[in-house]
Parts: structure tokens; C-alpha cells; sequence
């Protein structure tokens, strides 16, 4: 597991979507953040739960200047079929994101525990990301519960982008 840090550069991130583009985290260049959710898959109904949340909230982060990408290690079908079934529309949904390149996010990896979950998967994670593609915040989960808020995060970003607020925990 790679150990992240803040105001540190982070791994590479290129992962097709569901609206036909390559995403590239580098190449993307958001006012203040991109906001980078990894969730489990289509199985996950937390996070069903949690994207169509984030889906109704989405302009509120635009609009403080973060882009957004939700990303699985569901294939192509099944990414198609998490935005045909959730109420997700709003949201730009990357897919094919291998078990490796988790690793390389510091990501904890799932084994299949139930039939209706595929072999190996990604557990959710949220990270706030500086244009320059440094990390400025982390949040890693090991289970589907206790992510955090959208809320909390849209007060903590107004703040954040307010007083200029330093990235921490680096040391």
C-alpha cells in the first residue's frame, strides 16, 4: 500500500467514463479541486446511497470550483448499468480502474464475500486534489460505512478556499 501525502504529488489517474471521455486527473485543471471518489460498485448499496447524495449536490461543488470524477473497478457494462439504474446523471463515472492502481491510491482491496460481488474490488476513499495534482486531503475506508459528508465538505471547502488553508499532515 502506497502511503499518500499531503502536498505530495499523487498517482497517475487515467479511467474511461460513462459519457465516452478519458479522464486524466493531471490534465484536468479545476479552479481549486477535484474531488476523487472511489466506490465500491454497482453490488454496494452505501454506496448507491452516497453517489445519488453527492448527484444532488453537484452543482454546489462546481460552483466552488471542484471538479468531480466517481470511479469503480465495475467494467464498462456494469458502470453503464449503475447510471441507467441510479439517479447518478450528473456525476462523471469512470470504470476499469485496476486493483494495482488502487494500490498505488493507498486503496484497501476486497476479496468477493457475497455472489452478487465480483471477485476483487475497491473499498471507498475520497480525495480532494490541488490543481497541480498534489493531494490535499484523504479519506480511506476499509468498509462501506463512515465516508465522509457532502455537507461538512462543502463548508469545509468554503472555508478552506477562504483562508487559504494549508494542506496538512505531511510531516
Amino acid at each position: 500500500m502506497k502511503n499518500l501525502k499531503p502536498r505530495h504529488e499523487v498517482p497517475e489517474l487515467r479511467v474511461k467514463t460513462t459519457k465516452g471521455v478519458d479522464y486524466n486527473l493531471q490534465s484536468s485543471k479545476p479552479e481549486n479541486f477535484t474531488m476523487v471518489i472511489f466506490y465500491r460498485g454497482i453490488h454496494c448499496p452505501v454506496c448507491k446511497k452516497y453517489l445519488e447524495e453527492l448527484n444532488t449536490k453537484i452543482d454546489q461543488f462546481r460552483e466552488k470550483g471542484v471538479d468531480v470524477i466517481c470511479i469503480s473497478s465495475n467494467n464498462k457494462e456494469l458502470a453503464q448499468k449503475t447510471v441507467e439504474e441510479w439517479d447518478v446523471d450528473n456525476l462523471n463515472i469512470g470504470y476499469d480502474f485496476s486493483i494495482d492502481e488502487g494500490r498505488k491510491w493507498g486503496l484497501f482491496i476486497s476479496e468477493k464475500e457475497k455472489e452478487s460481488e465480483p471477485d476483487v474490488f475497491v473499498e471507498p476513499a475520497l480525495f480532494l486534489v490541488r490543481p497541480d495534482s498534489t493531494l490535499y486531503s484523504a479519506s480511506i475506508q476499509s468498509m462501506p460505512f463512515a465516508r465522509p459528508k457532502f455537507d461538512e465538505l462543502l463548508k469545509s471547502i468554503s472555508f478552506v478556499v477562504k483562508e487559504d488553508y494549508p494542506a496538512r499532515g505531511e510531516a
